[in-house]
């Protein structure tokens, strides 16, 4: 092998500094720009690793140097050398040391393994505990307080209202906590207001039920008959004295009384159940109302005085409540002393012209006993005391005949009548007789009949006008208004009197229809009492009352005629 110093030469930039040797049989046949001869430089290398696959290191005078052989032909080699930079064998020797650290840590990685997968399983342990422990701390936290909840709310359900949650909790939890305790709190009071509300309850229906008692007590033992009906008008309670008007033999002799939820027509006779059903209308318009009426009872008749009141409670119809009054032993302890002052009544008034009777015959007397031929003036006394003793005589019949009329009263024929037809009669009596009085009338048009004997009612009437004629003397304002009209229930036909008089008082109202009761100097007083007897057979009802802005007015009330039934025609079949 024979290289040539050129070729070198041509390689001298790809040597960047180096030296090269051409070795055949280790012998040095060429070279270029080797830093020492062959034999400096094969003592400072090894010769196995120079003719070796690897590089080697060499260092020359502070130079670093890696050495590299080729191969040339069977026994040629070419060594060749080239510098390093500074610090390239010591970054080689730390590359080297790894590579070394490697190997031996790639010897022992499954002990390495082993350890991390120790440590690893070591703190996979400690995260799940911390995880578990964690998880029971939050889970207490939670269902510690869900578990007082429980127990409080059987607690609570078993009556222990001053129960009370104590676990402290945050956020929800602790807002249900105290939710729950304020309402315990709240139940506890609650229930002692109920306790407390409770006893006052039930104080209040002892104190209720001993008021019933007490009122049932008084009902039962007073001897008026009390019926109370419900806003149906159905009877809901009937007193003791009731029972025993109208059942004076009591139950043992065969009878029962089911009157507790009855109405009126399956208790009283028709009649009386009519005349209780007009009171019960009358009461819805006026409130109460009062009435006298005489009832069959056994083959007797009892005298009552019924009064009606309507219950109500804030416009609410609650019933009715209807008083029984037995006047019987009072009507005749009346008709006793009435008697006894019709008598003292009728012998004052018969001794008054009997007086003037008697001295006007003692004066005809002596003028007689003369003797001679009357004179002038004693034709004159004589004409005067006779006609003395006609007005006595006439003061006396008409004395007799009020009397007789209030003695032997005819019985009254109601019967359908127009109510307008028979004011107008009345009214016509007195044309001509009202001097200085305005009349006014307001007759309603279109009324129903009314059971009315019509001669009754109208002298009746035309007494009313007479006193309220009479009752406007020395008034400034004189004036009477009659009026008819339809009263709101339209079972009634109301006719109404007034005048502008002076008016009477409370105490005179309560008098005026008593017999021989009068305001009037010269009245006898059985006016009224006979308006009073007509208006009651007719089955109506008298009241005064104030008439604004002055006088009285009085208002009769009559019931309607019946309707008559219509017959169906009978259908004629072809």
């Amino acid at each position: 092998m024979r290289v040539r110093r050129s070729v070198f030469q041509r390689h001298e930039t790809t040597l960047q500094g180096g030296f090269a040797f051409a070795l055949l049989d280790g012998t040095p046949h060429a070279s270029f720009h080797p830093p020492a001869s062959w034999d400096a430089i094969r003592s400072k290398a090894a010769p196995d690793q120079l003719s070796g696959p690897t590089p080697t290191p060499l260092m020359w005078e502070q130079t670093e140097y890696i050495l590299g052989t080729a191969p040339v032909g069977d026994e040629g080699l070419i060594l060749v050398g080239m510098p390093l930079p500074r610090e390239f064998l010591e970054t080689v020797k730390q590359l080297e040391a790894s590579q070394k650290r490697y190997f031996e840590l790639y010897r022992q990685k499954r002990l390495v393994r082993r350890t991390y997968m120790s440590l690893l399983l070591l703190l996979t342990v400690l995260v799940l505990f911390t995880t578990t422990w964690l998880a029971l701390f939050l889970s207490k936290l939670v269902t510690r307080p869900v578990a007082a909840l429980a127990e409080a709310t059987q607690e609570i359900s078993r009556g222990r209202l001053d129960y009370r949650v104590e676990v402290h909790a945050a956020d929800e939890i602790g807002d249900l906590v105290r939710s729950f305790n304020r309402m315990a709190e709240e139940l506890e009071t609650s229930r002692y207001q109920i306790d407390a509300s409770s006893r006052d309850l039930s104080a209040a229906n002892t104190a209720l039920e001993q008021r019933r008692r007490h009122i049932e007590t008084i009902l039962e033992s007073i001897p008026t008959g009390v019926l109370s009906l419900d806003a149906q008008r159905r009877i809901t309670h009937a007193n003791q004295a009731l029972l025993r008007m109208f059942h004076p033999n009591g139950p043992g002799d065969g009878q029962s009384f089911p009157m507790i939820g009855a109405e009126l027509q399956d208790v009283f006779p028709p009649d009386v159940a009519e005349d209780l059903l007009v009171l019960l209308r009358r009461a819805d318009r006026m409130g109460i109302t009062t009435s006298q009426a005489e009832i069959a009872v056994h083959r007797t008749k009892l005298n009552a005085a019924l009064t009606v009141a309507t219950l109500k409670h804030e416009d609410e119809r609650l019933g009715y409540v209807l008083i029984f009054e037995d006047l019987s032993d009072l009507l005749k302890a009346q008709k006793q002393a009435a008697w006894r002052e019709v008598a003292r009544r009728i012998a004052h008034e018969i001794k008054n012209p009997l007086t003037p009777i008697a001295l006007s015959a003692d004066r005809i007397r002596r003028h007689l006993d003369r003797g001679t031929r009357p004179d002038a003036a004693s034709l004159d006394v004589i004409r005067h005391c006779s006609e003395t003793i006609a007005a006595s005589v006439d003061t006396v019949r008409t004395l007799v005949d009020e009397f007789s009329t209030l003695a032997r009263f005819p019985a009254s024929h109601p019967s359908p009548a127009s109510i307008n037809s028979i004011v107008e009669s009345a009214l016509n009596m007195f044309e001509g007789r009202l001097d200085g009085i305005h009349l006014q009338k307001n007759l309603a048009p279109g009324l129903p009949k009314v059971m009315a004997d019509s001669d009754a009612i109208k002298r009746a009437l035309a007494n009313l006008v007479d006193n309220a004629a009479e009752a406007m003397e020395g008034s400034l304002l004189r004036e009477i208004r009659v009026s008819t009209s339809l009263v709101t229930s339209r079972d009634a036909v109301e006719i109404l009197v007034a005048d502008t008089g002076h008016g009477v008082t409370q105490e005179l109202k309560e008098k005026l229809f008593l017999p021989y009761f009068s305001t009037k100097k010269r009245g006898t007083g059985l006016g009224l009492a006979i308006v009073s007897r007509i208006i009651e057979d007719h089955r109506g009802s008298i009241r005064v009352e104030e008439n604004k802005p002055v006088g009285t007015r009085f208002i009769v009330e009559l019931p309607l005629a019946p309707e008559p039934s219509v017959t169906p025609a009978p259908v004629q079949h072809v």
